[in-house]
């Protein structure tokens, strides 16, 4: 086969250093959601919908056939902490060190979507590291809490 294709598409999320709610304000947001987009797009990364809520974020895209996932989430971190220190006066921004990737079936891209949108409703009942850690619960991830907020 002389061409090299692919499609993957993956949930994105990770908090805010501490998980600290320093995303409150809710135009800040929709400009960094816009901004992640076009990181997304700059690393040939198409982004589906970004959003999240005042302490973390969710980003659906596909993950480009000549990016690593780990090279992708350095660069929108880096990338977007450094605009929102500069740009937008979140002094001494930065996020969490890890973060979790979690693959997407085609048939589950548009509830993705609306699981994405839907961060403020989520969050009326839900926190972070409750939803966070439904999702590797539903993925069978192992993980030792000890660790996952470090």
């Amino acid at each position: 086969m002389s061409q090299s294709l692919s499609k993957m598409y993956m949930h994105v999320i990770f908090s805010t250093k501490n998980r600290e709610a320093l995303l409150v304000d809710e135009e800040l947001r929709k400009d960094l959601y816009d901004y992640i987009g076009g990181v997304c797009r700059n690393n040939e990364c198409v982004s589906f919908r970004v959003g999240g809520y005042h302490d973390h974020i969710h980003i659906l895209c596909c993950l480009s056939r000549t990016k690593a996932v780990s090279e992708l989430i350095k660069e929108i971190k880096r990338v977007s902490s450094h605009w929102l220190s500069t740009e937008k006066g979140v002094a001494d921004f930065s996020w969490q060190a890890g973060y979790g990737v979690f693959s997407v079936s085609q048939s589950h891209v548009d509830s993705v979507v609306e699981y994405i949108d839907n961060q403020k409703t989520h969050h009326q009942t839900l926190t972070f590291k409750e939803e966070y850690v439904k999702f590797l619960e539903k993925y069978k991830i192992q993980y030792d809490e000890r660790y996952l907020w470090d």
